[in-house]
């Protein structure tokens, strides 16, 4: 359970220093830095996010979900807030580097996960 814990940090840590790269306004300071960012956005996924879900379930439900890439995007911004050295630079850059880091993750949660049967 734990190493799959700092497997899943690692990874999201690597994710992110490549989400920095190939969005212009966000900037990570570090290798540490980017671990410690991903540390802080499980937290604030953790704690903050169910709670932003239940608050804005009915325009969730009215975009069919995809008010859901704007709190992804405000999860960035406030773990950029509280970390120093990961900068998000507005509301555009998250929303972009929310996106890649969900897409990103869906890949590496693919390769991770995927078993061979022969």
């Amino acid at each position: 359970m734990l190493i799959r814990l700092i497997t899943h940090l690692l990874v999201t840590a690597l994710l992110l220093v490549l989400v920095s790269y190939f969005v212009r306004g966000i900037v990570i300071a570090s290798f540490s830095t980017a671990l410690l960012a991903a540390l802080v956005l499980g937290l604030v996924n953790f704690f903050v996010r169910p709670v932003l879900v239940i608050l804005t379930l009915p325009i969730t439900l009215l975009t069919l979900g995809l008010f859901l890439l704007v709190i992804n995007a405000l999860m960035l911004m406030l773990t950029g807030a509280v970390v120093s050295g990961f900068h998000v630079a507005g509301f555009g850059a998250a929303f972009v580097g929310g996106l890649l880091l969900a897409l990103f993750n869906l890949i590496a949660s693919a390769l991770l996960h995927s078993r061979r049967v022969l």
